[in-house]
């Protein structure tokens, strides 16, 4: 049996052989041709399990000290392992759990994942020793790191380029949002409760995500749908002699090819893929200097600003606020940016048009920084502090969400592998960045450490967007993966047009 979407009709038959794909361009079974509302419901239960899975990650932040006395930490690092574990196991999981979704369909993967992470995180609520905490969350962070990757591949499945961009926006913002959000709620657990309750509180807040997702979130890959009907095809000629007598046989991988074309391909795109090396390690050094940063609040508000643990988490909002404001603003920008370009361009689109949007944000993030470091080192008013966590939220959410765009839009077909790729190296940067940063700050303190920072990040960002922008067309077309997309955006406008004329 071959599968396949380029004929146009819904089953073919041709020297025994069934070629089966949608019923014609309008096929309400494709993902694409969803309503609004069904697509909608699909993505924001997608960024619902991208959410609360980082919720978790830095709750537990202002309990550190509390899980350090209860569970006989004594060194720094340690200290830091219990809450950056969770982050390294996000550089683990989307290599095999992307694959997976391009194999066995997204729902599958994101609902089982997602009961995984819930099983483990509430594990972690009754760990007895470090060494029962830090497995537990390594292992709930593997389950919760599924959406990191398998959710750019939902949203690919289901709209296309130049409509894709709001759903991006939020669906990259909840990444971020949720270690924003977590510590505000973690902060008033630790002063007014137990920090076994910053599991347990996320645990039932998961729990109501699952049963979400079980009802709104439906299978979007196409491979995988367009499978279903083949073998749906394949029972009904069976049971119907009058038919022929046809038996459809499907082809299923071997284990070998399994491990061979999926599990290596996040490791093969980024080795061959320029566009997912530098952008992997350009998000990697935002996504480290976001948790790094995170973790200077309990220090910074605690002793330099002299506030408990639960006003002191209240601080984490102001990087929120940044974020949404951020996030909202440029998820639109990125689609009318988009269509307005593509419209000059013959109605053919180009990745490189969600670069214009976030090529100046790249300033935000090392303002907010230095804003940040030398409030805290000067004793400066707590406002402008925030003020400066607000801008790094600000810039954190706009490179994400254009550089996500710019990757989902150049490998649509291997969306969910493109983005393990690059999740990985992000997440170990997340893992990293927080344990020497009691070192740095300790050494040059906040002013010169995040100015140290800020120079790295605008070193490096701005001129790789706008050297992407320049050539970025000239080295998608040297690869294999991103050519094709290329001739499907042509094909797709050729089409349109026509269809116009």
């Amino acid at each position: 049996m071959q599968e396949t979407q380029q004929e146009p009709l819904a089953a073919t038959a041709k020297d025994d052989v069934f070629v089966v794909d949608w019923d014609g361009p309008n096929d309400l079974e494709n993902p694409k041709n969803w309503t609004e509302q069904k697509k909608w419901a699909a993505a924001i239960a997608t960024s619902s399990f991208t959410f609360i899975s980082p919720v978790s990650s830095s709750m537990v932040a202002p309990a550190a000290f509390q899980i350090a006395q209860d569970l006989n930490i004594t060194t720094s690092i340690e200290v830091s392992m219990t809450i950056s574990v969770f982050v390294l196991a996000y550089a683990v999981g989307p290599l095999f759990l992307g694959p997976l979704s391009e194999i066995y369909g997204r729902s599958r993967v994101l609902q089982f994942a997602n009961l995984f992470f819930l099983a483990f995180n509430l594990a972690c609520g009754f760990a007895q020793t470090k060494g029962q905490l830090i497995a537990f969350r390594f292992l709930s962070g593997l389950g919760g790191s599924a959406p990191l990757s398998v959710g750019g591949g939902v949203l690919s499945d289901m709209w296309n380029a130049d409509r894709r961009g709001r759903a991006v926006g939020i669906y990259s913002l909840a990444p971020l949002l949720g270690p924003a959000i977590g510590p505000v709620a973690g902060g008033w657990i630790a002063e007014k409760s137990t920090w076994r309750w910053c599991f347990w509180s996320v645990t039932i807040a998961d729990a109501l995500v699952q049963l979400a997702g079980l009802h709104f979130l439906k299978e979007t890959y196409a491979p995988v749908l367009l499978k279903w009907k083949a073998h749906k095809i394949k029972k009904e000629l069976a049971a119907d002699p009058e038919k022929g007598g046809l038996i459809l046989t499907a082809s299923n991988c071997s284990f070998k090819d399994f491990v061979i074309r999926s599990l290596c391909r996040p490791f093969v795109l980024f080795a061959q893929e320029p566009i997912i090396q530098l952008f992997g390690i350009y998000l990697a050094f935002i996504y480290g200097t976001v948790y790094l940063v995170l973790t200077t609040f309990p220090d910074i508000f605690t002793n330099i600003y002299h506030e408990n643990a639960g006003i002191a988490g209240l601080h984490y909002i102001s990087l929120g606020i940044g974020l949404t404001v951020a996030s909202q603003g440029n998820a639109r920008l990125l689609d009318k940016v988009y269509k307005h370009l593509k419209n000059k361009n013959n109605g053919v689109g180009k990745p490189e048009y969600r670069l214009l949007v976030v090529i100046p944000t790249t300033f935000l993030l090392p303002i907010g920084l230095l804003i940040t470091g030398w409030c805290a080192q000067e004793r400066v008013h707590w406002i402008g502090t925030d003020i400066g966590f607000a801008l790094v939220g600000a810039g954190t959410a706009a490179a994400f969400q254009g550089l996500q765009a710019y990757i989902i839009d150049s490998f649509p077909r291997y969306a969910a592998s493109a983005l393990a790729a690059v999740s990985c190296f992000r997440s170990l940067a997340g893992f990293g960045f927080p344990l020497f940063a009691p070192y740095m700050y300790k050494a040059l303190g906040y002013g010169k450490g995040d100015t140290l920072l800020a120079a790295l990040c605008l070193g490096v960002g701005c001129p790789a967007l706008v050297l992407f922008y320049i050539y970025g067309e000239r080295i998608r077309s040297m690869s294999k993966r991103t050519g094709a997309a290329e001739e499907h955006r042509k094909e797709i406008a050729a089409d349109t047009a026509n269809a116009k004329a």
